[in-house]
């Protein structure tokens, strides 16, 4: 959902940092890798230690380097198949490090409920992608939702985060109601793809 909306305003932002490193030869796939593997050290380093705030404030700038790569790739007249599967599989591996850690957290203190709840997360994060992914390859749009990558993140850090700082209980909010979320997402996106056939 963010994507539609913020779209214009980050491209303002990100479009000229992204001609600026393509100006220095830096390559988009590069940032994909560097980013995605600095966002998964942060999420397995911190996350599961109980640094909820910092690691969370990594993972997020890490992860804006995503947005980073796509404006390289357009101030190249277009990204390349192979940069395209690179980032999404990219996307996939972080999501993972991400939700599994947070899962490693609630574990490690007790909070099976809240670990159950990443559980769906994460695999219903797999799914909505998948879906998206089986769409496309069959000429159809399964794009949108009420909860696309951007609002996971910011649900699960924003939770994770403020939880470190002192709000009890927002984790496990913040992944029960990602847990909904996600289900709803993959309904939307399945019945989008329904009517288009």
């Amino acid at each position: 959902m963010l994507n539609i909306f913020a779209r214009e305003s980050v491209s303002r932002v990100t479009d000229p940092i992204g001609r600026w490193l393509v100006a220095r030869g830096l390559s988009p796939n590069v940032v994909t890798l560097g980013g995605s593997a600095a966002a998964i050290a942060c999420a397995v380093w911190f996350l599961p230690r109980g640094q909820l705030f910092l690691g969370s404030a990594l993972i997020t700038a890490c992860v804006l380097l995503d947005l980073i790569d796509g404006a390289m790739a357009r101030a190249q007249g277009g990204g390349t198949k192979f940069g395209a599967v690179l980032d999404a599989t990219c996307d996939r591996i972080v999501d993972g490090a991400v939700y599994c850690s947070l899962m490693w957290f609630s574990f490690a203190h007790g909070d099976k409920p809240t670990a159950f709840a990443g559980c769906i997360v994460i695999v219903g994060a797999e799914v909505i992608s998948y879906v998206k992914a089986r769409a496309e390859a069959s000429g159809l749009n399964a794009d949108g939702g009420i909860a696309e990558r951007a609002e996971r993140f910011i649900i699960a850090l924003v939770g994770a985060g403020f939880q470190d700082l002192g709000v009890p209980h927002l984790l496990p909010i913040a992944m029960w109601i990602l847990a909904a979320l996600v289900v709803v997402t993959i309904v939307q996106r399945v019945l989008k793809v329904r009517r288009q056939v």
